[in-house]
């Protein structure tokens, strides 16, 4: 009996075939990118103008690195984004996990206007200029606040914590812990912050790709370049050619430094992703549960 139930009907075998086919073009799809983008790091920029590196790196030279981790301005770039990410993140999650908790609980008078005052600014916002003179008003310009502050409090993070808090934390817990004495505050540290390890472990790797990754308001907001973000030095790079002129000072023809500048672009791209390949397997086991657990109900 068992075996007729493992055995698969011919349907269910070509199902299987065609999702497993279709699910490996999809990944090689998104891997042969980030592998050519890898080898390409320490290829000879010739070779790979001529099409000659597609599979596996060929005239294989370290000299993009070298440059890479002799310019300060990377090294800059690179403290700054982690700095940012680092205070940005535990902000941003403060605000969320605060901000959620009591919109989940039923007892809280007016939530549902609550949220209709959040929800509403998420669908119409005010635009760039507006959110500009408010950033100048508040005289932010030109400091990382203006970076950290604005979107710490993401309303979409916002609902998924909160609907995670209603699926996850039964009013009976609450009505349990009230009988014994436990007041709001002791509730939420000790019982409602240990249950919510995922969904709170969902929202740092939320912060810290959305601040790591984040160019736009630093490019809008800031002017001193010692305070310029990683993406924001990689897209000088990528976009505008703009390489530090001390990573050319040994390089004379207009041709080797684009080759040059073609090896430290994919270089940069290499080492601005290791802190995020790095991070997201230590988080990767909360995340699927984070994210499932919260969806369970709206």
């Amino acid at each position: 009996m068992n075996n007729l139930l493992k055995r698969k009907s011919r349907g269910d075998a070509w199902f299987d075939a065609i999702n497993y086919f279709v699910l490996t073009v999809v990944m090689l799809l998104i891997l042969f990118p980030l592998y050519f983008v890898w080898i390409a790091s320490f290829s000879d920029p010739n070779l790979i103008y001529s099409g000659e590196v597609w599979l596996y790196p060929r005239g294989v030279t370290l000299d993009g690195y070298l440059r890479i981790f002799n310019d300060s301005s990377i090294w800059i770039g690179y403290a700054n984004s982690l700095f940012y990410a680092s205070l940005g993140t535990l902000i941003g999650v403060a605000v969320t996990v605060f901000a959620s908790y009591p919109l989940a609980r039923k007892d809280l008078v007016g939530r549902s206007v609550m949220m209709w005052f959040l929800l509403i600014p998420m669908f119409f916002s005010g635009g760039l200029i507006p959110t500009y003179l408010l950033i100048k008003d508040l005289h932010m310009l030109n400091t990382i606040w203006a970076l950290v502050i604005p979107g710490a409090g993401g309303i979409f993070n916002v609902i998924i914590v909160r609907t995670f808090f209603q699926s996850s934390i039964p009013d009976e817990m609450w009505e349990a812990a009230s009988i014994d004495g436990c007041s709001n505050t002791r509730f939420f540290w000790s019982i409602v912050l240990p249950l919510s390890k995922s969904i709170i472990a969902v929202m740092v790797l939320y912060h810290v790709v959305g601040f790591w990754n984040g160019f736009f308001d630093a490019l809008i907001y800031l002017n001193d370049e010692s305070k310029y973000p990683l993406q924001l030095v990689l897209r000088n790079i990528l976009v505008q050619n703009q390489v530090n002129s001390g990573m050319m000072v040994d390089v004379e023809s207009y041709a080797a430094k684009m080759r040059v500048t073609e090896l430290i672009k994919y270089g940069v791209i290499i080492v601005s992703s290791l802190p995020l390949l790095i991070l997201y397997p230590f988080l990767q086991k909360y995340f699927v549960k984070g994210v499932m657990i919260g969806s369970i109900k709206g």
